[in-house]
Order: C-alpha cells, then sequence, then structure tokens
C-alpha cells in the first residue's frame, strides 16, 4: 500500500512539471519504476499506459485554457505515433546506451539555447504566428516518437526545446501541444508493448496508481502554464533540460564521471539555473511596471487628440 500511495505522489509532481514544462513525466515515473527493479520495457509499458489517461486529462485541460494549436498536434503526433509503435515493437528490448549521449548533447545544445535567449531577450516574437512545416515537425515528431518508447520518456524533452528554438510558438502553446499530442504516443507505444511483450511484467496496479496522481495534477499544470510568463517559462525549461541532459551524459559510459565531479557540476548548473530565473522573474517584473505607465501615457494622449478640436 506504502508503495502505491508513493507511484501517485510521483504521477502527482510528475505530471505537475510535465503539464507545466512540457516534460519530465515519462522519465521520472521511469527511473522509479526501474530502481524498484522494474525491466526496461515492463517499465516502460507501465508508463505508457499510464499515459493514455495523465495525457488525455492534460490535453483537455490545456485545451480549455487555450495552450493547445491543434495543426501542431496533427502535424507532431501523427508521425510521432508511428515512431513510437515502431520502437515499442521492435526495440523494447534493445539498450538505448549508445545513443543516450548522442542525444543528451543535442539536448544540452538546445536546452543552453533556450536558456540564453529566453533569459537574455525574452521570447523571440518576429516568428510567432508563423506556422510550423510538417517537413520540420513530422521528422521531429518520428524520432521523438521513437525515443520515447526506448527510453521510457522523451517526447518531451525532444519534442519541446526544438519547438521553442524555433520561435514561431509560444511557449505556453508549445507545451500544451506536446502535451496534448502525448496521447497519441502514449496510445501507440502502449499497443506495441503489448503486441510485443504481452502484459507480462505490467504492474496495472502500479499503472492505476501512477493515473491517479497524475490525473489530480493535470488541470493544476494547465492553469499554471497559461499563467506563468513566457520569459520565466522559457527560463524554467531551458534550465530542466540542461540538469536533465548534464547527469545523462556524466554518468555514460563516454564520461563515467567520478562523483565528486558530478557534484561540481551539478552546483554549478543549479546556480546558473537560479541565476537564470531571478533575472528573467526581474526583468518580467519591470516590465510589468512600465506597461501601465505606457498605457496611461497613450491613454493621455489620445484624450488630448480628441479635445484638441473642440477647443478649436
Amino acid at each position: 500500500m506504502r508503495k502505491l500511495v508513493l507511484l501517485a505522489l510521483v504521477g502527482l509532481g510528475a505530471q505537475l512539471v510535465d503539464g507545466s514544462l512540457g516534460m519530465a513525466y515519462g522519465v521520472t515515473s521511469t527511473t522509479l519504476l526501474l530502481a524498484i527493479g522494474t525491466n526496461p520495457a515492463a517499465a516502460s509499458a507501465t508508463v505508457h499506459l499510464a499515459e493514455i489517461g495523465t495525457t488525455l486529462a492534460s490535453g483537455a485541460s490545456h485545451w480549455k485554457f487555450g495552450n493547445v494549436d491543434w495543426r501542431v498536434v496533427a502535424k507532431i503526433g501523427i508521425p510521432g505515433s508511428v515512431g513510437a509503435f515502431a520502437g515499442a515493437t521492435f526495440l523494447s528490448g534493445l539498450s538505448t546506451e549508445a545513443a543516450g549521449p548522442v542525444m543528451a548533447i543535442i539536448l544540452l545544445t538546445l536546452g543552453t539555447y533556450i536558456l540564453v535567449r529566453f533569459t537574455l531577450r525574452g521570447i523571440r516574437t518576429d516568428r510567432l504566428g508563423r506556422p510550423l512545416r510538417k517537413r520540420f515537425l513530422g521528422p521531429l515528431g518520428l524520432v521523438a516518437g521513437f525515443v520515447d518508447s526506448t527510453g521510457g520518456g522523451g517526447w518531451g524533452p525532444v519534442g519541446t526545446p526544438a519547438i521553442l528554438a524555433s520561435g514561431r510558438l509560444e511557449p505556453r502553446k508549445t507545451i500544451g501541444s506536446i502535451d496534448t499530442s502525448e496521447f497519441l504516443i502514449a496510445v501507440s507505444a502502449s499497443i506495441g508493448f503489448l503486441v510485443g511483450i504481452g502484459s507480462a511484467g505490467i504492474h496495472f496496479g502500479w499503472v492505476a496508481a501512477l493515473l491517479i496522481g497524475g490525473l489530480i495534477a493535470a488541470p493544476v499544470a494547465a492553469w499554471l502554464v497559461r499563467h506563468i510568463p513566457p520569459r520565466v517559462l522559457g527560463s524554467a525549461v531551458g534550465g530542466v533540460i540542461i540538469l536533465t541532459n548534464t547527469r545523462t551524459l556524466l554518468r555514460s559510459d563516454w564520461i563515467d564521471a567520478s562523483d565528486g565531479v558530478r557534484w561540481i557540476c551539478y552546483a554549478a548548473s543549479y546556480a546558473i539555473w537560479a541565476a537564470a530565473l531571478t533575472h528573467s522573474i526581474r526583468r518580467h517584473l519591470a516590465e510589468r511596471v512600465t506597461e501601465p505607465a505606457a498605457d496611461e501615457g497613450d491613454g493621455t494622449a489620445e484624450a488630448g487628440k480628441a479635445a484638441a478640436p473642440t477647443a478649436t
């Protein structure tokens, strides 16, 4: 019973982060299942079955708060479901350790770009509203879906930073669209796992616990992403990507850093992230102070223009 309660809390926390930042539900939940001895395929299958419910609830909540671009959902979700099914059916039993460091380097680069851009320059507006093309979203969805099913998570960490880096979709709609399209990935991956390994090793009680926690957190997360300023949200997402992939690289066979080196790198990453968030929050607060003054100035000017003809 204690384990089920713990899993429910993990599901709640993971969905709260995922729904707010567009990533981390699968990674967080799968990591816990692997830590208690579940084999990789069963762990990924368990998480994806739970995600069928959590992503449906998250997508509905994001849609309610206006965080979803349905064109993006279709363009990235359909190829993503193909990649997820292929990965779950044919490659769930294979190790992804060799591909892990390569993907971590790519994501770390994107995360650094996002953190710097949003912290120093805020959201890019010169491209906002421009359509995201199929030739970009299609391959992105295919790769993200494949990584998600074979690694127990990856749809958000691959899809969210790539779309944010394009500057064509504001952060809240990027996160809402990624979370909504993840329903298709969860369904396809689950079907693939059931075809490949059956129900062996899947703990349906754990599925239910993760699902309950996620369902509770989904509407809260969708509300948060609606109200968190884009500049702050971008800095937060960039920091999560950097921290996650720094950890992956340091633990990989490529580097295999000692515990001392790891903790130094973690401390430096956290310090940089905290400084970036602090700067973004301060800039946002400063902009909020100047906006009302500008509005009042505009109102005064308009009133003056309206009064001038009367005086004449």
